[in-house]
């Protein structure tokens, strides 16, 4: 049987208030917070008994989504926050905007850099890198007509 979709992308945070406004921003949708908690929990991730508070983050058009975690227990082991786009393992998260330039201009009032400048891919796309929240490395795509 085949992938039917990919569902979502997790990503850990320390300010979890902080990264829903600003993903809320960028123009996603707040699907739900909850508590995670537990040995059935643990038994999944395999850190055994967990306390996670996540927040499920939506795009507008309703195929991908966020989740944001805010690890309570056990503590964070590790922070990649700050390795650039070349570091191995997962990296980044890509989003379509309809228009680069105001969303840049939105995003750092909410505090976000860009890493290097906009650039034009021939003539199908405008793109940056951007550091979010806490850090964290954002692709903005503009597709070009």
């Amino acid at each position: 049987m085949a992938v039917k979709r990919m569902d979502n992308v997790g990503i850990v945070v320390e300010d979890l208030a902080g990264a829903i406004d600003f993903f809320r921003e960028l123009g996603l949708e707040l699907e739900g917070q909850a508590t995670i908690e537990g040995e059935w929990a643990g038994r999944i991730t395999g850190l055994g008994d967990q306390h996670v508070e996540i927040a499920m983050m939506r795009t507008p058009d309703g195929h991908s989504r966020l989740e944001l975690s805010r690890f309570l227990a056990p503590a964070v082991v590790a922070d990649h926050r700050n390795d650039p786009v070349n570091a191995l393992g997962y990296l980044r998260v890509m989003f379509a905007v309809d228009d680069i330039d105001e969303t840049l201009e939105r995003l750092r009032k909410r505090g976000a850099q860009l890493v290097g400048e906009v650039v034009q891919y021939g003539n199908a796309y405008r793109l940056c890198y951007i550091r979010g929240p806490e850090g964290l490395l954002i692709g903005l795509a503009q597709e070009l007509s």
